[in-house]
């Protein structure tokens, strides 16, 4: 039997090194995709609910409107982090990456009493 060229050896280790590489990139992407969770919080009544989550960083927060008959604005302004999800029509979705550490608070633009508190570690 002949024996492989160490040109011929360098070129396989190569190929197998790089697709091990791409297989473990492509394996941490899918996991980190697959560990990020989502959040429902309703907009019902002029209050979220629940009123208070724990969420870890890069975890989903989706806001629905579940009023029949109200328009929601929830946002967040802070030097960390900040969205705003614009008018919300009854039944209407907002989905919000929460990219940043720390405890903040959401409030409606139209109900100022509204407060949902999100602690993200």
């Amino acid at each position: 039997m002949k024996r492989p060229s160490r040109a011929t050896s360098l070129r396989r280790l190569v190929r197998t090194s790089a697709l091990v590489f791409g297989f473990g990139l492509a394996g941490g992407l899918v996991g980190a995709a697959l560990a990020a969770t989502t959040f429902k919080v309703t907009q019902r009544g002029r209050a979220f609910q629940p009123s208070e989550i724990s969420v870890k960083q890069g975890d989903t927060v989706q806001f629905i409107n579940d009023d029949g008959d109200l328009l929601h604005h929830a946002y967040l302004n802070s030097e960390k982090f900040s969205f705003d999800t614009g008018d919300q029509e009854p039944g209407s979705k907002s989905d919000v990456v929460f990219s940043a550490k720390g405890d903040f608070t959401v409030l409606c633009g139209i109900h100022p009493k509204m407060k949902l508190v999100v602690h993200v570690n």
